[in-house]
């Protein structure tokens, strides 16, 4: 076997390993300049491996990996099929977009003799978000759940305002809790199937799928994944998390936490348990219904008010989740469609959102001076100074809304569709009703950088930066472009998101 083909054959391994072995050189270099260099080149390299994944699924299927040559169920499997090769480009591309963004915005954000600890902070969480994703064993899912989540939190805790230690104990409570939760279940399963290996798991639980233990290991697993992904009303750890993380931080976690928890959700209720005790025997459907529809207004609701502009778009993450959460409650093909493909449509939409308020709180600091809080007391007449940046926030906004062109629109247009096979009426009104509330907290951003005066006492504006660098809005506006990309070529996204929801749903 030549060298190329030796690679090709371990890419599942080395999607999970490289920014795993990369995190402790990082810390041996003890150079933030080298930190950065070696960080940016395990992201593209994860970038390259995660394209070269999904080419390979999409031309011979599935691929089953033994780590360790030790096939399974007796030893760990790496699976990758078309759901978990789309969520690897998700967050290998997110974490391409973060590295050179981060550069210029931890500058300002975090002291310099923590640049190096970030980095590596940030491997450890890209390596165990992309675990999550390929791993084929419940137990490693959720050593990886943990590798990701304790690194998440010193990422947050590295805000310079003091409440970010706040918001990362909150986080770590709540997190803790949930991982709880999911190691309860994931218990429960073993003992009833003797595996933890996912796919002989499901095929032992055709016998005793409805016996009282895999009833509770399913309402552990459910409540634990629904705080990781902060499920309405289990998010209260998020907005603080989003509002005093450092920008960067904010970013790829919008773009990429709360999504492959998602999938983790996904995978348990389709692949492990079944569609049919989930959705057919017990109530699961109607109440993730109604928790999405409470996200959908309550969130849209509490953000308009915010002061904060990251605040404010932190509760737009909690009512974005519930839209994914209402197209898994649907139980149809257009419904489960509209969910896997918003975990792409909304990250990445966010993901540009929250980088260009990273290049606001540059805009708004003095020099020398800590970056403040982006408040809409210093967001005033802010488009005459920032023009590339406010206007990104605008046209990632409509893809919140879902103004057709933008990738948003398709989530809500299957939405729309999955409502009406139902004959449920009210809920296409409720699902477009939510998207003015979306309309009322874009727009009060618009009113306030184009249309508000700066105040009479604020800071010379000769003091202040005109346009975030460019190394912060080339990455930002990639994304918005690929928004808008996939609002018109649909092709990639929904033709993925509706084989895989026609396999999960149909059993094709």
């Amino acid at each position: 076997m030549s060298f190329a083909q030796s690679v090709s054959a371990n890419l599942p391994a080395l999607q999970v390993v490289l920014p795993l072995l990369a995190a402790p050189l990082v810390l041996l270099l003890r150079s933030a300049r080298a930190a950065f260099a070696l960080t940016l080149v395990v992201s593209f390299a994860c970038l390259a491996i995660a394209i070269a994944l999904w080419q390979q699924v999409d031309a011979s299927g599935p691929i089953f990996y033994a780590m360790g040559s030790w096939a399974p169920p007796w030893g760990i499997g790496y699976y990758v099929d078309k759901l978990a090769a789309f969520m690897l480009v998700l967050v290998s591309l997110t974490a391409a977009v973060a590295v050179p963004y981060s550069r210029a915005s931890l500058a300002r954000e975090i002291p310099a003799d923590s640049h190096t600890l970030f980095y590596v902070m940030f491997l450890l969480c890209l390596s165990g978000l992309l675990g999550i994703v390929i791993t084929g064993d419940a137990f490693n899912l959720f050593v990886f759940l943990e590798v990701s989540s304790l690194s998440t939190y010193v990422l947050i805790a590295f805000g310079r305002d003091r409440r970010a230690l706040v918001a990362s104990y909150q986080y770590l409570i709540m997190g803790s809790i949930g991982a709880t939760f999911i190691v309860v279940g994931v218990g429960l399963l073993y003992l009833m199937t003797g595996t933890l290996n996912l796919v002989d798991m499901a095929e032992r639980l055709a016998d005793v799928r409805s016996s009282r233990p895999v009833l509770a290991a399913l309402a552990f697993l459910t409540v634990g994944i629904s705080l990781k992904l902060a499920l309405f009303p289990l998010h209260q750890w998020l907005p603080n998390a989003y509002t005093y993380a450092p920008s960067v931080v904010t970013a790829f976690l919008a773009a990429t936490a709360t999504k492959v928890s998602v999938y983790v959700l996904i995978r348990f209720y389709f692949s492990v348990f079944g569609e049919s005790l989930v959705f057919h025997k017990l109530p699961l459907p109607e109440i993730m219904l109604w928790l999405s529809l409470l996200a959908m207004f309550a969130a849209n609701f509490v953000a308009i008010f915010q002061n904060n502009l990251k605040r404010l778009f932190a509760y737009s993450s909690v009512a974005q989740i519930g839209y994914i959460t209402l197209g898994l409650s649907f139980d149809s093909v257009n419904g489960l469609t509209a969910s896997i493909v918003h975990l792409f449509n909304h990250g990445i939409a966010k993901g540009a959102i929250f980088l260009l308020i990273g290049g606001i709180v540059l805009g708004i600091a003095k020099p020398g001076a800590v970056a403040p809080a982006p408040t809409f007391d210093r967001l005033a007449g802010l488009a005459k100074r920032m023009p590339l940046t406010c206007f990104g926030i605008v046209l990632a906004g409509l893809s919140l809304i879902g103004v057709p062109g933008t990738a948003g629109f398709v989530t809500k247009w299957y939405l729309i569709l999955a409502a009406m096979e139902r004959g449920q009426w009210w809920l296409v009104g409720a699902i477009l009703l939510s998207s003015l509330l979306a309309v009322a907290y874009v727009w009060r951003f618009v009113e306030t950088a184009y249309f508000r005066a700066p105040p009479a006492d604020a800071e010379n504006p000769a003091q202040l930066r005109n346009e975030a660098p460019l190394s912060m809005l080339v990455p930002a506006w990639l994304l918005i472009a690929a928004t808008f990309w996939f609002g018109l070529d649909t092709s990639l996204t929904i033709g993925t998101a509706l084989e895989v929801a026609q396999q999960l749903v149909r059993g094709q």
